[in-house]
């Protein structure tokens, strides 16, 4: 997914509370990579990325000033697939619960971020109410990323932890998929498996929304639950 990017406007969604849950295996960050975003214009848009910047960085940004958990722990595994939840909940009455993010599982606490900012009390984010769902993109620009993607579900309006999209196994303790969670979707909610090689951008949930795909996505067989062998190119 160089070049490509999977899209959907919202309509009259919450602007207040929403869940992000989605599996990636990062094979390249070379500038601001776009994994999952809201867009609306490139003052108003809100999502998580990969930088290279400090090897692996990633960040959580709403606008940045409404906004913004920059983490600095390294995602040094290119041949892993890392979990990542999201949830925007500006109803909660715990100004550091109105922004959470789980890697593989585990919450990633303030002491793991760069001066976190949290987003005021029962503030309202334009780009999930109007804006546009986009998978593979940051920002209005042309910078896309070289991921591979499973399992990408939107939660319009509800606020789950990383529990209900996955678990550690009883044995090996490793994270793993739960590929039928018991979550709920909302308004514009919506659920990609990828798993079907003719159709990767088809929207499993009950809303069965239409998306978009611009440019060309190419399948793999590679996913969460049967992880291929990959070429570490890392020295450092």
């Amino acid at each position: 997914m160089a070049s490509s990017y999977i899209h959907r406007t919202n309509s009259g969604g919450s602007g207040t509370t929403a869940t992000v849950s989605f599996w990636a295996k990062l094979n390249q960050v070379t500038a601001d990579g776009g994994l999952v975003q809201f867009y609306t214009d490139n003052s108003n848009f809100m999502g998580i990325y990969a930088n290279p910047t400090v090897k692996f960085r990633t960040y959580i940004s709403t606008a940045y000033s409404s906004g913004d958990m920059v983490t600095y722990i390294k995602h040094r595994d290119p041949g892993a697939w890392y979990h990542y939840v999201c949830v925007f909940d500006t109803t909660n009455g715990v100004a550091a619960d109105r922004m959470r993010l789980w890697i593989n599982g585990v919450r990633v606490s303030a002491s793991e971020m760069n001066s976190p900012v949290n987003p005021s009390s029962g503030y309202s984010f334009t780009p999930l109410v109007s804006g546009s769902f986009q998978i593979n993109r940051y920002n209005g620009n042309t910078t896309y990323s070289d991921h591979d993607y499973s399992h990408i579900h939107y939660c319009d309006g509800y606020a789950y932890d990383a529990s209900y999209f996955g678990e550690f196994d009883s044995t090996s303790g490793i994270w793993k998929i739960k590929t039928s969670p018991s979550v709920s979707y909302g308004t514009n909610g919506v659920f990609l498996k990828m798993e079907d090689r003719t159709n990767l951008d088809l929207d499993s949930s009950p809303n069965a929304h239409t998306m978009t795909t611009v440019g060309t996505v190419t399948p793999t067989y590679d996913n969460p639950s049967n992880n291929f062998c990959t070429m570490n190119g890392i020295w450092y």
